[in-house]
């Protein structure tokens, strides 16, 4: 990561472990703020959980990480890696002597990284703090993760109210403040920078993407048997990146390979996604992130799964959870396309999750710290 003017001496030593994409691209902004911040030195550790998507990633953005361990391999299970994780963290708590570990989100090395930081007695700080979807089991381990992280967390930053009730809910120790989602700061960066192609007349075009755990195997089929349903009508194409995980990305390519109408790409890098989106006039998706996106960019989502840890888009009548059935993604989906007033109530952006200043909030958080005479007892 570059850096900015000179750290001050008693500099609070923020050190953020990550692996995803999703991981990159929200600590992305955190990472520029914290250039500015004479107060604060912010060093970004990627597990190699996701290696190339993780730098690729950050790239966008002129950042990238100060070190890249190679703890993530082909096949490898989420136990092992989190086992890798965890063996690693006592030498880099030991190399960076942080005073706060800080992680995002619900992912293994998230998981792994703030637990083994909580076992090390460095407190943990938590972007994304807060979210639920009700039911342990889906996703999973997403939501035992997040959990998790919450219940060991001494700074919790919850992008949305309804993230700080279901903190409190659950009588978590930590200090609970509400920021918002530093992924609208990402997207709001990047957007002003986007070059979407103009839409071809008389068509309307999807964006899918499909990539969770839980939709693999039959529901899969289900999800590709609606898009190829949609794009026989005609005048519908459908834009499908594909995931690297081969029980989604592979799965997918033999399902929708021969279909006219789809056009199956690689994964897209993230300012290419963002023009994917800037093109659509709707989202078919699986993906957390998608979901907070698309209501900020007044963008239709129909959401392929059952249960949603960010009922935010739901709420906010830009999303609605349609499952995997076939017969009703193809239903909702041709209310969309085919009603103007239905797209149009749907297609007004919204910012459930934040106005595009969490990174500032979150690191504002931080720099108490470097203010505080007591810096455990900013803690609770």
């Amino acid at each position: 990561m570059l850096e900015h003017g000179a750290k001050r001496a008693d500099a609070v030593r923020v050190l953020a472990i990550a692996g995803t994409r999703p991981e990159a691209i929200k600590l992305a902004p955190l990472a520029l703020e914290a250039m500015w911040r004479p107060e604060l030195r912010f060093t970004l550790v990627g597990t190699g959980q996701h290696r190339a998507m993780f730098t690729d990633a950050l790239a966008p953005f002129g950042l990238h990480p100060d070190e890249m361990l190679s703890l993530g391999t082909p096949g490898q299970t989420i136990d092992a890696l989190a086992d890798a994780i965890r063996a690693a963290m006592p030498a880099l708590v030991a190399r960076h002597r942080p005073d706060v570990v800080l992680v995002q989100g619900d992912t293994t090395s998230a998981w792994a990284a703030a637990l083994a930081a909580y076992e090390a007695g460095v407190p943990v700080a938590h972007v994304e703090a807060g979210l639920r979807s009700g039911d342990p089991r889906l996703p999973w381990p997403e939501e035992r993760n997040r959990t998790e992280i919450d219940a060991v967390a001494s700074l919790l930053f919850a992008p949305t109210p309804r993230a700080v009730v279901n903190l409190r809910r659950e009588h978590v120790p930590g200090t609970i403040h509400l920021t918002g989602n530093s992924g609208i700061d990402a997207l709001m960066l990047l957007k002003a920078k986007a070059a979407p192609r103009a839409r071809q007349p008389g068509r309307r075009h999807l964006l899918v993407t499909c990539h969770r755990r839980e939709n693999q195997g039959v529901r899969l089929e289900g999800i590709a048997s609606a898009v190829r349903r949609l794009t026989a009508r005609g005048d519908v194409t459908a834009l499908v990146p594909l995931h690297p995980n081969p029980a989604a990305g592979a799965a997918l390519r033999a399902l929708l390979g021969d279909t006219a109408g789809v056009a199956l790409t690689e994964p897209l890098d993230y300012p290419a996604m963002i023009n994917a989106l800037l093109e659509a006039d709707l989202v078919l998706s699986d993906s957390g992130g998608l979901q907070e996106e698309c209501p900020a960019l007044g963008l239709p989502l129909l959401v392929l799964r059952d249960v949603t840890e960010r009922p935010e888009a739901i709420a906010c009548g830009r999303a609605r959870l349609v499952g995997t059935d076939p017969d009703r993604i193809v239903a909702e989906a041709t209310r969309l396309l085919d009603d103007p007033a239905a797209h149009a109530a749907m297609a007004r952006p919204a910012f459930p999750f934040g106005d595009g200043r969490a990174a500032g909030r979150m690191l504002g958080l931080l720099s108490a710290i470097a203010r505080a005479d007591d810096r455990q007892a900013l803690f609770g």
